[in-house]
């Protein structure tokens, strides 16, 4: 393909072949089937420069007539963004996929493409995409305009003009809570993931009810590409303490602990800051799941099993001799901490030897909780010797 041009129906076509098709006597979309409203071919300079620039890299000979604009020497396909923003105004809604998708892949090839999409104000055009009613009747332009918006939220500036931009964040939440298919949903629960990286918007996401929601929600029903979507914002959003509450009120770690099984890494991850920054209400909530976290010490893998044991060590000293009984009712859970303790990380292994010194304190009738951890040690006997 030398020179890309769009159809009526949205669809990508080169120049020369479509022509052909059409002066041979077709009025049909090849790859749709569907008839064309008009014959006009739009150039796809989006397209066209990304062929250039592919072109350019493989040392191909290409002729593009329009030249790149240029920053520092590098070539930026400014022309390219402008103009694919454009054919989304020029459009109808039907024949706006095509173009949503080639600046869905635009924004994914590098910063200035990003930067330049973004300053030609694709981010208003992109929400008008966003609703339920486009998700009804065309999923795939859903899926196309928000995955475009996760694509440049990565740039960093673009996450403000994601935040600000009137009715994006309500767009993306729709998307996230009732969006047509689960690649939408998981990619709107990404672009959640990627706007908190900005502490404030962080704060701001976590105090909005109907994102919680939605990522728990999706987290609890989604097929496990869109849980883990989810559980990777959910354990952004926690590190902020005020959000916890939100989360446990949700009934996260319930939600978390189902999934202990099919994305164990991902879930005890959760729960170890749900139980570091959430208090009593989050001991008490994790009560139940002590056993299985104990299982994840035994079957999981290396992060898993440092993350269960830092669980563990947090649910033990905060919830008292309620939960170290708990714990201790396991059988061969001593067993299963030495074994940590020999082949775990550095931090499972200073994990597990003080939750050994906790069972064995309480096992002598004492108070669990003024344990504190001694760096890299091991147990032996009832003493602590430092690893080499």
């Amino acid at each position: 393909m030398r020179d890309p041009v769009v159809v009526a129906t949205g669809q990508t076509y080169d120049r020369e072949s479509i022509a052909l098709w059409i002066e041979s006597g077709h009025n049909t979309c090849p790859k749709t089937g569907q008839n064309l409203a008009h014959t006009s071919l739009i150039p796809n300079r989006a397209l066209k420069n990304l062929i250039s620039m592919w072109c350019r890299e493989q040392k191909i000979p290409f002729e593009l007539t329009e030249t790149s604009h240029k920053s520092n020497g590098v070539s930026i396909p400014n022309k390219a963004a402008v103009e694919a923003t454009r054919m989304t105004v020029s459009f109808s809604t039907e024949a706006a996929n095509g173009v949503v998708y080639e600046l869905r892949a635009l924004a994914k090839t590098n910063s200035d493409s990003r930067g330049f999409i973004a300053e030609a104000g694709a981010i208003p055009l992109l929400v008008r995409y966003l609703g339920s009613d486009v998700g009804s009747e065309l999923p795939n332009l859903q899926v196309n305009a928000v995955t475009t918006i996760l694509n440049l939220s990565i740039l960093e500036a673009n996450k403000t003009n994601v935040m600000e931009t009137d009715g994006a964040l309500n767009g993306i939440i729709e998307v996230l809570r009732s969006g047509a298919t689960w690649e939408a949903k998981g990619n709107a629960a990404a672009t959640i993931f990627s706007l908190s990286g900005v502490h404030s918007y962080r704060k701001r996401l976590g105090r909005k009810n109907r994102v919680i929601k939605g990522l728990v929600d999706l987290a609890q029903l989604g097929p496990n590409s869109s849980k883990r979507d989810a559980l990777v914002a959910i354990l952004t959003l926690a590190s902020d303490r005020d959000t916890v509450g939100r989360l446990i009120e949700a009934g996260v770690v319930e939600i978390v602990a189902g999934v202990l099984d099919s994305l164990p890494e991902e879930a005890v991850t959760i729960l170890e800051v749900v139980v570091k920054k959430g208090g009593l209400a989050a001991i008490a909530a994790v009560y139940n799941k002590i056993k299985k976290l104990a299982v994840l010490l035994r079957e999981g893998s290396e992060t898993s099993r440092e993350s269960a044991a830092a669980t563990l060590v947090t649910i033990c000293r905060k919830g008292g001799s309620e939960m170290v009984a708990e714990l201790a009712a396991m059988p061969g859970i001593e067993r299963i901490i030495w074994e940590l303790m020999g082949s775990g990380t550095v931090r499972a292994r200073r994990k597990a030897a003080t939750l050994l010194r906790i069972l064995r304190r309480w096992a002598a009738g004492l108070d669990p909780s003024p344990i504190l951890e001694r760096p890299n040690t091991t147990v032996s006997g009832t003493s602590a010797t430092t690893v080499m």
